[in-house]
């Protein structure tokens, strides 16, 4: 029995380039920077003190009880969601809610945890009575991951599969791997699928800080992030939301949806190596993609971009150029590959959701988005980065790619729509 086709009908997002898609695609073929100094709280003292911030959001409406307890990294996926509901037509015509699913990348909500735990250090000091009274209780529910998607499901009325994935930069590439097999069980006919994440905050860049992760350019915060330029030296915190809507296509035809691409493929891996770095042969980036391309049923030349994890680390980008090397052979020498963090920072549990969506864009538009700040070539990253600004290309296949803290890795391939 054949498995169902899985096809893209909706498409939101909410990053630091724009509170949209249009806004978002536009930065990015723009090579529009998105990183500056923090506003959001004071980072002096800190060895980095910019970011790539969301400013000037304003979320819409939040009903119910679940609208009342959102937190900032709620009302994000909230309003990505509600824009790739609404693009794939599902305000018009909801889906049925029992075959309607929910698959959200996300980590705990980490401002929460931390004022949470400054309120334990005072219980030592202080009559715990007085320090927990007018404590909301709710607080104890939205700092954790699996918040997003319980919010979602209420806000869409989605009684289908509820399930959440917190693997760090890999969250949201999995959590749409886990809706394209949800689909394909025929568990549901419509998935909800993406990541959300607020990193620009003191807990966040401390710890990264600690971790020697993130770029201390603070000479020029503008070009701060520079993948695969030999002068890299960490990656940018950001934040933002991206969600797609998947259907079967059997599904999506028949309500008369335009479908946006085919989700192709995905694929996953484990380092099982190191926590915090990469292996410099990229033989789980390697993995990974290989995975992605037996399941898409493609060979390797039949990809014709590649939006990589790219963060600007000086581990991760030798070795996922490794790893494509491996991967894709002798035509990876001919495989444009760029790193849209350059532009927006790195959004985390969010950002492979928010690159696929680029990846659907290049596909539509026939542009691929440049690496922005590559100035210096490494020897060991040695690929097409697309360096010099947007660039026109038929593109049919596009791969993305995310590797997470803790070793886990996922790609994702999707391609143009059938007639």
């Amino acid at each position: 029995m054949s498995r169902p086709r899985i096809v893209v009908t909706g498409l939101g997002c909410v990053t630091p380039l724009g509170h949209d898609v249009a806004s978002t695609w536009a930065g990015l073929t723009a090579g529009r920077n998105a990183i500056g100094p923090i506003t959001r709280f004071d980072p002096t003292g800190f060895a980095t003190t910019f970011a790539a911030e969301i400013r000037d959001f304003v979320p819409p409406p939040l009903e119910g009880r679940a609208g009342r307890w959102a937190d900032e990294k709620g009302r994000y996926a909230h309003a990505a969601a509600l824009e790739a509901f609404r693009d794939a037509g599902l305000h018009q015509r909801a889906p049925d809610p029992a075959r309607f699913g929910v698959s959200v990348g996300a980590e705990v909500s980490r401002p929460e945890l931390s004022a949470m735990a400054d309120r334990l250090r005072a219980i030592q000091t202080q009559d715990p009575r007085d320090v927990l009274h007018g404590v909301d209780p709710k607080d104890f529910v939205v700092m954790s991951a699996f918040f997003p998607g319980s919010l979602l499901a209420a806000t869409f009325d989605a009684k289908g599969p509820n399930l959440t994935t917190s693997t760090a930069c890999t969250s949201s590439s999995q959590a749409v791997a886990d809706a394209v097999r949800a689909l394909r069980r025929g568990d549901a006919d419509v998935m909800l699928a993406g990541g959300t994440d607020r990193l620009v905050e003191e807990l966040m860049l401390m710890g990264f800080g600690l971790l020697g992760a993130l770029s201390t350019h603070v000479e020029d915060p503008s070009t701060a992030c520079r993948p695969f330029d030999r002068t890299r030296d960490g990656f940018v915190l950001g934040e933002g939301a991206g969600f797609v809507i998947l259907e079967t296509e059997a599904h999506a035809r028949q309500r008369g949806a335009h479908i946006h691409a085919e989700l192709l493929g995905y694929g996953w891996s484990a380092n099982a190596w190191r926590i915090t770095d990469s292996p410099a042969d990229g033989r789980g980036a390697r993995a990974s993609m290989e995975a992605a391309l037996r399941d898409a049923g493609l060979k390797p030349e039949a990809v014709d971009y590649i939006n990589a994890h790219g963060t600007s680390t000086q581990q991760n980008d030798t070795s996922e150029t490794a790893g494509i090397h491996g991967a894709f052979g002798d035509h990876a020498r001919r495989l444009p590959v760029s790193s849209t963090k350059s532009m927006m920072g790195h959004l985390v549990a969010a950002c492979g959701a928010v690159e696929l969506i680029a990846c659907i864009k290049a596909i539509q538009d026939g542009v691929i988005p440049p690496t922005i700040n590559y100035a210096h070539p490494d020897p060991t990253c040695d690929l097409d980065y697309v360096t010099e600004g947007a660039r026109a290309a038929k593109v049919d296949v596009a791969l993305t790619n995310a590797f997470g803290f803790g070793g886990s890795n996922g790609s994702l391939i999707v391609g143009r729509a059938r007639e």
